[in-house]
């Protein structure tokens, strides 16, 4: 844990240098993906375990409710994106891993809800939770867009997930870090095309 050998600054210091060398053309793709999911009315799904449990269910409720104006709320005919975060399913989670196994949690829910072109996100920091890569493999032979959200060396996640953003780092904590402060990126630019403000507003 790279916080326990360095002091706030430093720490801080280290995360700038990560974010310099990270593939920012991954990130603008997720958003485009996500953008066009909304565009199509398909729905996007995050899982992740853990830490990367917290970020899906941050990141979708991001989406679903900061990609609309205040006044649009109450709004009847606005067009929403369709986002769930599988991690927030508890009934499901705990029949599925009580009854068949942890690694099923994710996959099982995808049989219910996933169609084709739905995009799938799945958020693992090592790259090896079996219950991430069963639910990216049975989306990737049905269809849908698969993004996986990886640190270290991206593990098997890497190699399977048709798109990758990535963070070539070994430390859990600031790898989930970055992950969060692109989301927010990611939520900023979806809602800027969204509502045609910002860089995307129209000339």
């Amino acid at each position: 844990m790279l916080g326990a050998h360095l002091n706030p600054k430093e720490y801080l210091a280290r995360c700038a240098e990560e974010f310099d060398k990270l593939d920012l053309s991954q990130t603008v793709g997720l958003a485009d993906d996500i953008y066009s999911a909304y565009q199509d009315g398909r729905f996007v799904f995050i899982i992740g375990n853990g830490g990367s449990g917290s970020n899906s269910s941050h990141f979708c409720e991001d989406l679903g409710k900061s990609t609309l104006r205040r006044e649009d709320f109450l709004n009847d005919n606005m067009k929403r994106l369709k986002v769930l975060s599988l991690t927030d399913n508890t009934p499901y989670i705990l029949a599925w891993g009580n009854d068949e196994g942890f690694d099923r949690v994710f996959v099982e829910q995808l049989k219910n809800f996933a169609s084709p072109d739905d995009v799938l996100i799945a958020i693992s920091g090592s790259g090896n939770s079996p219950n991430i890569l069963n639910a990216v493999e049975w989306a990737n032979r049905h269809n849908l867009r698969t993004w996986g959200i990886t640190g270290y060396n991206g593990g098997k996640l890497q190699g399977m997930a048709k798109n990758n953003l990535h963070v070539p780092l070994d430390d859990m904590g600031m790898v989930e870090s970055i992950h969060l402060v692109l989301f927010h990126w990611i939520l900023n630019d979806v809602y800027g095309r969204i509502n045609k403000v910002g860089r995307h507003a129209p000339e």
